[in-house]
């Protein structure tokens, strides 16, 4: 039982994470991670 617990808690994590870097893509971000990604990436200067 605990091992259902423990995947479905990472199950959740993982979506949640995936869900964030969808909306950001969407936002227009390039650089999600960079602390600059909002000024970076009006500049276009974003890898």
């Amino acid at each position: 039982m605990e091992n259902y617990i423990i995947v479905a808690i990472i199950l959740i994590i993982a979506g949640l994470a995936a869900f964030y870097i969808y909306k950001q893509k969407k936002k227009g971000k390039k650089c999600i991670g960079c602390p600059y990604a909002d000024e970076c990436a009006k500049k276009n200067k974003c890898k």
